[in-house]
């Protein structure tokens, strides 16, 4: 929703694709971006499609997931018999990740808040399952996932030139998900641990508003968390989520502005 807000604001989706290629995993996934209407507004989606080398089918994804936790194991007991065609990125570790970025040809400044949104995640997911953050692993969905938000907002925000983020207190959603650790209430742990520090507001809405990567991103980039400040709006853009509520729009809006 973050990238979708971007590009809906006038940044360069190509350009986004070009730099990305940067992190030399391009074999791994497809980027998709259109535009849709989401309870009346108008609004870009954003989409990661995953190019699962060991399943022969294109896993489409879905932004709404959680994927650090909740990624559905069950495609891949398909191969329960044969691991030895197993790709050996069914998991990437914390490690792997942050030399992948640091070994990528992107600007510093790109790099540096890409690593402190991983930091950020790794970190959380680290003090919640009780384990260093060297041993933090992503499972593959997440991972790549994360990758791409994560590099693709940074580099966006770089290349929109933004020198202040300032963000709406983070509406997290209420009710109960399902996880691999079994049902759990909303905000999941990690993305309430993410967000210590960080206004969060309370809304109605019975689903998971916010996931791990998300906050991440904005406890990251936001300096101030405030209702919209004085400024002089130059371009606004909604980023489309993919579930669709009945009372709402589900989407992002970012205002870009000085």
């Amino acid at each position: 929703m973050i990238i979708g807000g971007l590009i809906d604001a006038g940044a360069d989706p190509h350009n986004l694709e070009k730099e990305l290629k940067n992190l030399q995993i391009e074999d791994e996934y497809e980027l998709k971006w259109k535009k849709i209407v989401k309870n009346g507004i108008t609004s870009t989606k954003f989409d990661v499609l995953l190019l699962n080398q060991h399943n022969h089918h294109e896993h489409t994804h879905d932004h709404s997931h959680d994927h650090e936790h909740t990624h559905n194991h069950s495609h891949d007991h398909e191969h329960v018999h044969d691991h030895s065609h197993h790709h050996h990125h069914d998991h990437r570790a914390y490690k792997e990740i942050v030399r992948l970025i640091e070994n990528a040809e992107l600007a510093d400044q790109v790099k540096e808040t890409a690593l402190k949104i991983f930091k950020k995640i790794g970190e959380a997911e680290g003090l919640i399952h009780g384990i260093p953050l060297e041993q933090v692993h992503f499972h593959e969905v997440g991972a790549v996932d994360s990758i791409i938000d994560i590099v693709g907002a940074s580099i966006l925000i770089h290349q929109l030139e933004i020198a202040t983020v300032k963000s709406s207190p983070i509406p997290v959603g209420t009710g109960h998900i399902h996880i691999d650790h079994g049902i759990y209430p909303v905000p999941a742990p990690a993305t309430l641990e993410i967000l210590k520090g960080v206004p969060i507001q309370h809304s109605n809405v019975r689903a998971k508003l916010t996931t791990p990567t998300g906050a991440a991103i904005v406890s990251v980039l936001a300096e101030e968390f405030c209702a919209i400040p004085s400024m002089k709006v130059q371009s606004i853009g909604y980023g489309a989520g993919t579930k669709t509520f009945k009372d709402r729009p589900n989407v992002l809006r970012i205002i870009i502005g000085e």
